[in-house]
């Protein structure tokens, strides 16, 4: 009987810590349910800046995939999770790190999507605090929602907008590379 409930304990540990994973200081969930879509984690890292971490990065996509043009491209339902863990992330220092990404990612060809930029950078014009959420969500033919503290800030039409958006973290010229390696589960 206790052989049979240690085996028990045992099968049941290992579903829970499936279910979750540590990254940073941050307990990442292996599933994301939000806007009507199911979604499994396709990998998690630390964005860095002067050797402080700054944020952690989840990838949420329906089919994952190691290929980051491939899934920045891809016309799915996916989620970026962004758990805020300095005090020293401003919305000034956020909206210039989010300018300087769309530069990044689209080779410095941001014109064609300037409403839409600007449209996102609003969305985080609020003061940003330690342990704050976004979750940057994609859902076809309705566009890119963000929601922050699991308040919907608004939502942004176009898979253009959607591709050079997930290019900041996942394209040629990323953010931050080991954050890029981690949200593809390299």
């Amino acid at each position: 009987m206790k052989k049979q409930i240690l085996t028990l304990f045992i099968a049941l540990t290992a579903i829970f810590a499936s279910a979750q994973k540590t990254v940073g200081d941050v307990k990442v969930d292996a599933k994301l349910a939000v806007e009507g879509q199911n979604l499994t984690l396709n990998g998690a890292g630390v964005r860095e800046k002067m050797f402080m971490d700054m944020y952690v990065g989840s990838l949420y996509v329906s089919k994952k995939s190691t290929d980051g043009n491939a899934i920045s491209a891809a016309n799915e339902a996916m989620a970026i999770k962004l758990n805020i863990v300095s005090g020293l992330i401003s919305s000034e220092k956020m909206t210039t790190a989010i300018t300087e990404g769309f530069e990044n990612s689209t080779g410095k060809k941001t014109a064609p999507l300037k409403a839409k930029i600007d449209k996102f950078k609003g969305f985080f014009k609020e003061k940003i605090n330690k342990k704050d959420i976004f979750i940057i969500v994609y859902v076809p033919g309705e566009g890119v929602s963000v929601y922050k503290n699991g308040t919907k800030k608004g939502t942004i039409d176009g898979l253009d907008f959607k591709k050079a958006l997930f290019g900041i973290w996942l394209g040629n010229k990323p953010a931050d590379d080991d954050l890029k390696a981690g949200m593809l589960g390299k």
